[in-house]
């Protein structure tokens, strides 16, 4: 279940799991660069910038960033690590410790450590980023809640469901008052809590969400929507076991 959670998670926020955006192509245009490609986009970008203004430049920062993600999506794990931990580094000698982009970087190395099987290593970083962003950005930003959501995902991939959980519901309950109830980012959170409840062994309370997720995104998104589509195999595969 946890690759079609991956693929719930990109057609809700309609990016890739790194936090890089993924334009659709207008007719006739080429299709938007991956992989290798968009690595050495990036890298050319990046390079570019560094030259024109310097290595500290808040561009120069931004380009390494979105490197470091295309880094995580080609699969290049290592190298994705130890330049996330310089752009962490360089951000907080830079930009100070509170800042937004810091903040951002701090949770995109939590995710390239989770990436390369370590969530032991991501947890801490996520709730560092969690509490800074509920301070700086408030308690149901909207990043604050996507930190709190990437908290809970990597309780769960260390079998602590008894933290994955509550953060879960949490997330769910600001994300349906913030957002409404058939909102891509609070359907996710639904299904998030649904598939904490499964793997922690309460399946029978995983598919009673699954399908009330499946309810809100059939009513609110449509029955051929991507979103209404995965949940719709997340319920058949809770409900088979």
């Amino acid at each position: 279940m946890g690759s079609l959670r991956e693929e719930l998670q990109q057609a809700a926020e309609e990016r890739s799991l790194a936090g890089l955006p993924s334009p659709r192509p207008k007719s006739g245009q080429p299709p938007a660069p991956t992989g290798d490609d968009l690595v050495a986009l990036f890298e050319r970008q990046a390079t570019g910038l560094e030259h024109d203004f310097g290595p500290d430049h808040p561009d120069t920062l931004s380009a390494r960033n979105n490197l470091a993600g295309a880094l995580v999506q080609a699969g290049r794990l290592k190298q994705a690590v130890t330049l996330s931990e310089r752009n962490l580094a360089d951000s907080e000698r830079v930009l100070g410790t509170a800042d937004p982009f810091t903040l951002t970087c701090r949770n995109n190395l939590a995710g390239a450590y989770e990436a390369d099987g370590a969530p032991d290593r991501a947890v801490p970083l996520y709730e560092s980023a969690l509490t800074a962003r509920e301070r700086v950005l408030g308690p149901t930003g909207l990043l604050t809640l996507r930190c709190r959501d990437n908290l809970a995902r990597a309780h769960e991939s260390t079998g602590n469901f008894s933290r994955a959980v509550p953060l879960h519901e949490r997330t769910l309950t600001d994300r349906e008052r913030v957002l409404g109830a058939a909102h891509p980012d609070t359907l996710l959170s639904r299904c998030n809590l649904a598939h904490a409840h499964h793997m922690a062994g309460n399946p029978a309370l995983g598919a009673e969400l699954f399908t009330r997720a499946l309810a809100d995104s059939e009513r609110g998104l449509g029955s051929g929507h991507a979103v209404t589509r995965h949940i719709r195999e997340m319920l058949n595969h809770a409900q088979g076991g």
